[in-house]
Parts: structure tokens; C-alpha cells; sequence
């Protein structure tokens, strides 16, 4: 039986090989990682180097919103800690961490 099933496969064609390229290969997982890069990574780069900028150019006096979603202005910024005193209410100061501010208001 097992030789009826051997001598049914098609022959060998001489001077061929079976398997493809190399490159040919590798292309879907090259074209995967390019999606990949255009539309998670590139993007979420380019969020981060806007907030630094943002971060790098908050004053004194600047209305900002923290992280926690609370609405604050910058009394004074602490540049060798890394740190700001941030006014919430009337009597409420607190220091913050300079991270900690999620967006700066704009009058």
C-alpha cells in the first residue's frame, strides 16, 4: 500500500529548489513592523515631544491642569527639584512635580 502511494507522488524536477527566497520570506513580518511603527510608534513619539515641549515652556502665572484633572496657577517653578507651587483655590498651594501637569490653559 505505502508503495502505491509512493509511486502515485510526482517526480523530483532536477535543478530546483523548494522553499523560496529568503527575503520573500521575511516581507510580511517587514511590511507588519512598518504598519506597526507609522501608526503606533511614530505617532506616540511625536505626543510625547510635544508635551516635553509644552512642560519646557510653562511660566509663572500659567493656568494648568494636573493630571488629576485639577485646575491650578503656577506661583512659582523650582527648576533644580523639578518642581512647582501651584495655587488650586483661594488658600490652597501645593507643590507639584513639574510631569504632573497634563496641559497648560490658554487664555
Amino acid at each position: 500500500m505505502i508503495a502505491s502511494i509512493i509511486a502515485m507522488a510526482p517526480p523530483a524536477q532536477q535543478g530546483q529548489q523548494g522553499g523560496g527566497g529568503g527575503f520573500i520570506a521575511f516581507l510580511p513580518l517587514i511590511l507588519i513592523f512598518l504598519i506597526f511603527y507609522m501608526l503606533i510608534l511614530r505617532p506616540q513619539a511625536k505626543r510625547q515631544r510635544m508635551h516635553q515641549q509644552m512642560l519646557d515652556s510653562i511660566n509663572k502665572g500659567d493656568r494648568i491642569v494636573s493630571t488629576g484633572g485639577l485646575h491650578g496657577v503656577i506661583l512659582k517653578i523650582n527648576e533644580r527639584e523639578g518642581t512647582l507651587l501651584v495655587k488650586f483655590g483661594d488658600d490652597v498651594k501645593i507643590v507639584m512635580d513639574r510631569a504632573a501637569v497634563a496641559r497648560k490653559l490658554v487664555d
